[in-house]
């Protein structure tokens, strides 16, 4: 499976239920990364999406420990087992997996991922939700890094880490 994060420099990913910031490029990576594929994510990342609706042209999984949540177009199962499961059952492969958060979530299904797609933010915002730091998991490996852009003054590039 793949996983699709944003972090800061602390590999920090949220704060008080938001995004840190929004880069376009970011958001432009992300979709044409994960359309037509199938994202997992937890029920407050979907509430913090746009009118907290599942993201078009993708498959939406959305886990959530309430067993009474449901959302129009989307997929709601209440554990990581029953996702593992679901994807098993139904021959998604891993490479059409992107895990795209919550903090618990990547938590959860980072044993189960085997590339991790980050945009590393070169800036500390103040945040309450964390990635586990990559470049210094012995399980990880940075394959690839893009050279430096900016969006207004944020410096960040695009990095590719695999599992070893």
């Amino acid at each position: 499976m793949n996983l699709i994060v944003a972090v800061d420099k602390k590999w920090g990913i949220g704060n008080k239920g938001k995004l840190l910031v929004s880069i376009p490029r970011d958001k432009k990576l992300f979709r044409e990364e994960t359309i037509g594929k199938v994202i997992i994510m937890g029920h407050n990342t979907l509430l913090a999406l746009p009118g907290a609706q599942v993201l078009p042209e993708r498959t939406n999984i959305v886990l959530s420990r309430d067993e009474n949540f449901k959302v129009k177009g989307a997929i709601v199962l209440n554990s990581v087992d029953s996702c593992i499961k679901y994807l098993r059952e139904n021959n998604i492969e891993d490479k059409d997996v992107f895990v795209i958060g919550g903090e618990s979530i990547y938590k959860d299904f980072l044993p189960y991922c085997d590339v991790a797609h980050v945009t590393y933010i070169d800036y500390e915002y103040e945040a309450d939700r964390y990635f586990v730091n990559l470049d210094i998991d012995k399980d990880w490996k940075l394959v690839l890094e893009t050279e430096e852009e900016t969006y207004f003054d944020i410096p960040y590039t695009f990095r590719l880490y695999k599992r070893i």
